[in-house]
């Protein structure tokens, strides 16, 4: 199931995909390469933030704080606290910590490096083993169409904390993006996609709308599993379920496995949502049924075995 040959990409965006990275990570460590959505970053305070990249890399460093499963553990927030005083917008927050990582980033994006060498370079520095990219180095943005407004993504989620009502989302620049070509130097041998249990609207949407990427998947002939984010009707962390409800998709499981269908192979869904396997079969999906809720580092690595689990059952069947 780990065996050497076997490499994984994993797609993913905030806590839940950068919690599977995790367990993933124990696993295979560098033999796993994330590609991470870029479409939440912008511009605040003059620097780049790229926030699903740093819970990815924060995570696989053992440094996220546990609590949020964003930013980092023990942060303080002086730096914060000082803009407030000075009457600088303080409704995105930055632990001091945190805004290092962003100065870094922005300073060598100035001098004319790629993100994704940024990020290698802040990856190495951390002790990150796997290999964590940018879905692309060009800018993609996702736009949340509500009400007839079109709202940057972070004012949407974070300013408003995503209590508007929504009519759906479009990605910026993607049309004309390239998607990370270091997807190419991916070592030979046995490729697995592992979709995370990321928001699939605002996390996984974005990577997979860049031009040519569906078609490099199919390419690479890889069984493609992927982990449903919906448990019992309900998103484990973030506004997915909301966002279904208000797309009018009645959230669940079963609505997650159809909105990847032509793109999976197999699916996992959680113990509670036993009830709906057959019918997420019936749209030819091997499905797997098991814990999905990562509590603990055991959980996260659990439930990256019954990935790959899954993934070794799809190729034996050919």
């Amino acid at each position: 199931m780990t065996g050497q040959g076997l490499h994984v990409l994993a797609l993913a965006g905030g806590v839940g995909g950068a919690k599977l990275a995790a367990g993933l990570a124990h696993l295979l460590g560098e033999r796993l390469t994330v590609l991470v959505n870029t479409a939440d970053d912008f511009e605040h305070l003059g620097l780049r933030i790229s926030p699903d990249l740093d819970t990815v890399m924060y995570t696989l460093a053992g440094i996220a704080n546990p609590e949020t499963g964003w930013g980092i553990a023990g942060e303080s927030w002086t730096v914060m606290e000082q803009v407030g005083r000075l009457g600088g917008p303080t409704w995105f927050r930055l632990g001091d910590r945190d805004l290092a990582t962003h100065a870094v980033r922005t300073e060598r994006l100035a001098r004319g490096d790629t993100l994704t060498a940024v990020t290698a370079g802040l990856c190495r520095t951390l002790g990150v083993r796997p290999t964590v990219l940018p879905m692309t180095d060009d800018r993609v943005r996702t736009v949340v169409h509500a009400g007839g407004d079109a709202l940057p993504f972070q004012h949407y989620f974070v300013r408003l904390r995503c209590a508007i009502p929504v009519d759906g989302f479009s990605f910026d620049g993607a049309a004309h993006a390239r998607f990370n070509r270091a997807l190419d130097a991916i070592p030979g041998g046995r490729l697995v996609i592992v979709i995370c249990p990321s928001n699939p609207y605002l996390s996984i949407d974005p990577i997979l709308a860049l031009p040519g990427l569906r078609a490099w998947i199919e390419k690479t002939a890889a069984k493609v599993v992927a982990v449903s984010p919906i448990v019992g009707g309900a998103a484990i962390k973030g506004p997915a379920a909301k966002i279904m409800r208000e797309l009018g998709i009645a959230p669940s499981a079963a609505a997650v496995a159809r909105h990847y269908r032509g793109l999976i192979d197999g699916f996992i869904i959680d113990e509670a949502d036993a009830a709906s396997q057959k019918e997420i079969a019936h749209h030819g999906l091997a499905v797997r049924v098991t814990q999905t809720v990562m509590r603990t580092h055991d959980d996260r690595v659990r439930l990256a075995r019954d990935c790959l689990a899954l993934a070794d059952a799809l190729a034996a069947a050919g």
